[in-house]
């Protein structure tokens, strides 16, 4: 690609505002670009390809096999197949903020389609492809999202007419395309809501109507991170075979890695990250440390419920600990994850990048959006690590020949 190109492919990911920004010029600049009315000087192709843009080259050839990733987020779930040697073809999320992130960490080819809105994409038109992914809301199932539902008056589980049925979206696809499989990732919640009712439907669509072997099992994130996060994976093969979910290779709680493993080293061996860390030594900017005021609040609400003999409060944790789940609302002040800074200052927030490697995304992962944005998006994630250990024990399975494709489902959506 000559410059002009990358420009171009840039002004498709990012505003003219934050491509200028990361290049260190006025945004008319790029925009004269962008018309061909001033030529760039030499250094900005390799700018952007630093900045802007994913690492890596784009990929050449199929691929070992085609996946379609459906509610990617932020591309957790992609990233596990893609180690596998997948070629993803079909995208859709909805977040514009999401987007964003997605674009700014992942090559797409010519054959990729990148479809926002789902429930608007005729199942026949989306690409034909071997495994479907899709970590589909969980809003409408998990325990924090319902109690808030219900506070509100709201409906939830497949009563939520604009997430809990996100799922027969995802049941058409399979209807039409008949992948080889399909991988599904969802809270741990979701066995138990409506007293298992919905859990039932899901699992009898998937099963019985449109004929797939399934197999399911909760994982602990905390296998392989210092995080406590408990998720169902759901997986289905078009063709009976032997597949057990269970045999994934799980390390004990005691051989993984504790905090220290994902907090910034603060000692000047990690390497500058601006929007994070500071000074020779890389410390925490003090926007992360609780202010005063915030901290005081956390303590009295903690001592309050601690009285009535609830377990509600902050969770305070070092290097040497694991934390509880990271959820979508932390931006809003942390509370869940805290980290400890000794007696003399308060705690502070985890950053956005500590957030990237809590998850299990390595250190290139681009972060382009603001930290309330990016605290939702990793609250929101899949942990990397757990999801790559059940690609590998899929792919023996995924890689034998199909036989002969069944005749197509229709699926209706099943009431509850």
């Amino acid at each position: 690609m000559n410059t002009y190109e990358l420009i171009d492919l840039s002004l498709q990911r990012f505003s003219a505002k934050e491509v200028a920004q990361a290049l260190g010029v006025d945004p008319k600049t790029v925009k004269r670009w962008q018309v061909r009315e001033t030529e760039p000087k030499p250094y900005i192709a390799d700018a952007i390809r630093q900045r802007l843009l994913p690492f890596g080259e784009p990929p050449t050839g199929e691929g070992k096999f085609r996946f379609i990733d459906l509610f990617a987020g932020i591309g957790g779930i992609r990233t596990a197949f893609e180690k596998q040697g997948g070629r993803c073809v079909f995208t859709s999320e909805w977040d514009p903020y999401a987007v964003k992130t997605y674009k700014a960490n992942f090559h797409d080819g010519p054959g990729h389609t990148f479809a926002t809105d789902i429930t608007k994409v005729h199942e026949a038109d989306v690409p034909d492809h071997d495994v479907l992914l899709a970590g589909f809301p969980c809003q409408p199932f998990s325990i924090a999202g319902v109690s808030k539902k219900n506070a509100l008056g709201r409906p939830h589980g497949f009563s939520d007419k604009t997430q809990g049925t996100l799922f027969f979206d995802v049941a058409r696809i399979i209807a039409e395309k008949k992948p080889r499989a399909f991988l599904l990732e969802n809270v741990k919640n979701l066995m138990s809501h409506d007293k298992g009712r919905t859990f039932s439907t899901i699992i009898d669509v998937l099963q019985n109507e449109l004929g797939y072997q399934v197999r399911h099992k909760v994982i602990n994130g905390k296998h392989f991170g210092p995080q406590h996060r408990e998720r169902i994976i759901i997986v289905g093969f078009r063709e009976p075979n032997d597949f057990d979910i269970h045999k994934v290779e799980l390390p004990s709680f005691d051989e993984a890695p504790k905090m220290g493993a994902v907090l910034h080293s603060q000692d000047g061996t990690e390497a500058a990250d601006s929007p994070y860390i500071e000074g020779p030594k890389g410390k925490v900017l003090d926007k992360y440390t609780l202010s005063d005021k915030l901290w005081e609040y956390l303590q009295n609400y903690a001592a309050k419920h601690r009285d009535k003999g609830n377990g509600f409060g902050f969770g305070l944790v070092n290097s040497e600990s694991t934390c509880r789940t990271l959820s979508a609302r932390y931006y809003k002040d942390g509370s869940e994850i805290l980290i400890s800074q000794g007696l003399k200052k308060n705690p502070r927030r985890l950053t956005p990048r500590e957030c990237a490697r809590l998850m299990g995304f390595d250190e290139n992962f681009r972060i382009p959006v603001s930290d309330t944005r990016a605290y939702k998006q990793f609250g929101n994630s899949v942990v990397v690590p757990v999801i790559s250990e059940v690609a590998r024990i899929m792919m023996p399975y995924l890689m034998n020949d199909a036989s002969k494709r069944p005749r197509k489902t229709v699926v209706k959506k099943a009431k509850t």
